[in-house]
């Protein structure tokens, strides 16, 4: 993890690489095993700390960055912004409106919402369920920054 959060300090000036679209790298250090993008991302999670390093993370891969710190703000923000908002990654876990409601709530504004939980928790039959009902994909924490990449990629890309 310590090197993701080095990685992630480099911030988003590094280069970045757009499916298809090759960004120039001066300096050659363009990490090919690293998936890139410029699209929106909604990042809901109530623990401070794994917002900064998920944003840094995710800013470094050329995304840009929306913070929710609740269920109820992650709500309220797509509500207003569901139109920029490319993809949401979301904590399961949250206190007052958990993951599943959050799933939910956005399901119901968009049908074709695209969304990766996230939880410290193991794949459980609360996590299957909310997965059932067409969540994209699910990710353990903590994030790995090639994992991070590969799966936000894999749902950005997908229909």
């Amino acid at each position: 993890m310590f090197e993701e959060m080095r990685l992630a300090e480099a911030g988003p000036s590094a280069p970045q690489t757009v499916r298809g679209t090759e960004t120039p790298d001066p300096t050659g250090d363009r990490d090919d095993n690293l998936s890139y993008g410029t699209e929106t991302i909604l990042l809901v999670d109530d623990e401070k700390f794994i917002i900064d390093v998920a944003r840094d993370m995710l800013e470094f891969l050329g995304y840009q960055v929306i913070i929710a710190l609740s269920g109820r703000e992650a709500i309220d923000i797509y509500e207003q912004k569901k139109e920029q908002i490319d993809l949401v990654i979301q904590d399961m876990v949250m206190p007052v409106i958990d993951g599943a409601a959050v799933f939910a709530a956005l399901k119901q504004m968009n049908p074709y919402v695209k969304v990766i939980l996230a939880s410290g928790y193991v794949y459980n039959e609360k996590i299957s369920t909310v997965m059932e009902q067409g969540c994209r994909a699910f990710m353990p924490k903590p994030f790995r920054l090639e994992d991070l990449s590969a799966k936000v990629r894999e749902v950005l890309d997908s229909p």
